[in-house]
Formats: structure tokens, sequence, C-alpha cells
């Protein structure tokens, strides 16, 4: 949640948006800084981190909008980034949410990932360093931690990529982040995270599909999901009269403009009115929430589509 809180109040989207006098409520995915709460286990239980992006879209952020309606009466406006659209984006598919969501604006929509343009994320994804530390025994994933560094720094010199700025190396040359702020939002970014959660979206970049987490085998999987592969996750039974919003940019090498394509293809059955795109050709992945002019270039797109929802 602190990442819509970083910037100045008048770039921050929860600022903004509070001010414009939307009723503006934070959610924290499992395992971050401030959601490591649980009602049995802690984190340093290996069982704490069994789970993967499956379950933020099957159960958190069905029980974030449970707890939202249910203090407020209220249907929501859901805005999410990069992981955050994946589960809004996974849950809608199958049906998740519809009784409770007014509309939804996805910055940087995450549903296919096979064709990241950047050679770090493709490198990870296919020397399976997320499953090495997950046989090491590491279930936590740290961004900041030894065993994921010793891992990216091999990496980088593998990749010959220049990772000074690993921002910059995963996500994308951004043009509009205030320089003098990169510090404060390094303290804060990137989360800590499950492995299985990586490994998850290693999977997606591998395959370049969206399917349900792979268990490696034919049994394990039938245990898990009565077949012998993972469920795929269907963009296209999305109901058609769902608000959406989707912004994305074409540096952004997470969610690059490719594998956006491939998702509004398998969108092109969407009300034509109910599907509104915003494309910025100079944003990154980290513009969208961090940069300087993103009230002008993209938040007051985006109440004025909440507006007329």
């Amino acid at each position: 949640a602190s990442s819509w809180l970083l910037n100045l109040p008048n770039e921050s989207l929860a600022f903004i948006l509070a001010d414009e006098g939307f009723d503006v409520w934070l959610a924290n995915t499992r395992g971050t800084e401030h959601s490591q709460g649980h009602t049995s286990l802690n984190p340093n239980d290996p069982a704490y981190w069994d789970w993967s992006w499956d379950e933020l879209a099957a159960c958190d952020l069905p029980a974030f909008f449970q707890y939202v309606n249910g203090h407020t009466g209220k249907k929501l406006h859901y805005v999410g980034h990069s992981l955050g659209t994946l589960m809004a984006l996974a849950a809608l598919s199958q049906g998740k949410l519809l009784d409770m969501l007014r509309s939804a604006a996805l910055l940087c929509p995450v549903a296919f990932m096979g064709q990241v343009p950047t050679p770090l994320v493709k490198a990870a994804a296919d020397s399976f360093i997320a499953e090495d530390l997950y046989w090491l025994g590491v279930h936590e994933f740290l961004p900041g931690g030894d065993a994921a560094a010793t891992l990216v720094d091999d990496i980088c010199q593998k990749t010959h990529s220049n990772c000074s700025s690993l921002m910059t190396a995963l996500t994308g040359n951004s043009c509009c982040v205030n320089s003098s702020r990169i510090d404060i939002l390094l303290k804060h970014e990137p989360q800590p995270t499950s492995t299985k959660n990586m490994i998850h979206l290693a999977q997606m970049i591998r395959k370049g599909t969206i399917m349900m987490y792979d268990y490696g085998s034919i049994d394990q999987n039938k245990k898990h999901y009565g077949q012998p592969t993972p469920p795929a996750y269907n963009m296209g039974s999305i109901p058609n009269n769902v608000p959406l919003f989707l912004g994305y940019g074409g540096q952004d090498m997470l969610a690059d403009v490719k594998d956006v394509h491939t998702l509004l293809d398998a969108l092109k059955s969407h009300d034509a009115d109910k599907l509104v795109l915003l494309y910025q050709q100079d944003y990154a992945h980290a513009d969208f929430v961090f940069g300087i002019n993103a009230k002008q270039v993209v938040y007051d797109h985006l109440m004025a589509f909440f507006n007329i929802q």
C-alpha cells in the first residue's frame, strides 16, 4: 500500500483520490512489510509462505473487497498496478468480485509475460532461480536478501546486464520518476513475497500462458487440480460489461506492449464503451505509480473514467 503514498501528496494517487472526494482504502498483499499477521503461523514457518498469486486472486482480493464493501455498503472502484492487476484479472475471469465491483483501473496490466524483453528477467526465469531458492529451503523471497542478491549478481554478469539500477534493469527506463526520491522509494520497494509466487511468475514467463501454479509433476497436479496440467485462466471469460481502464507504457519491460496486446486480443469481445485504454509511449513500469507527471498523464483520465461509471 505504501507505493501509493511515497511521492509528494499532489503526485501520489491515494492522496489525489482522497482530495477528489473518493473514500480511499489501501490493501497490503500478504507477506509484505505491513501484512505479516496470521491466525496460527508466523513468517518463520515454511507453511506461511505456501502460496502464489493463485491464492491472492482466489482468497485475498475477495477478502479485501468483502471487508470494504461490508463497512461501506458500496461497490468499489479498484486500482491495481502490476501484481495487483494480475490478481484482479484472474479473479474476474473466475467470476469473483463482480457483485462488489463498480469498475477496475489496471495500470501496467500483467496477464501474459511470455514476451518480456528484459534479459535479466528472462534469464532469471530460464535458469530456474526461484526454484533453486525453494529447494534450498528459502520460502520467503526477500528482494534485498543475501540469497537473492547473490543469484541476481550472477545473472547480471552472465547476461552482461547493467544492474547499477536494478529498477531499470528489471522494469524499464523510467522517464518521470523524481530522482531525488529514489532512495525513499527503494526503502519500500520491492516488497517481500513468497518464493512460490516467484516460481509461478517464472512459469508464466517460460510458458507464455496464464495458468494456475504448476506443481511440476502429473501426480501433484492431479492431486491439486484433478487433471495432469494446471487449469488456465481464460481472460475472455471476464464479463464484457465490466468497466475496465487499462494503462500501459511503451518503455515497460515487465508489462511490455506485446504482452498487453495479447491480453487485449483476449478481451476483443469486450463492450467497446466499457474498455478504456491509455497508452503512454515514454512511460515504464514505475512511472505509473511514481511519475511526477502521472496525475496529468494518467490519474486525471483514471478519475474521469471512475466518475462516469
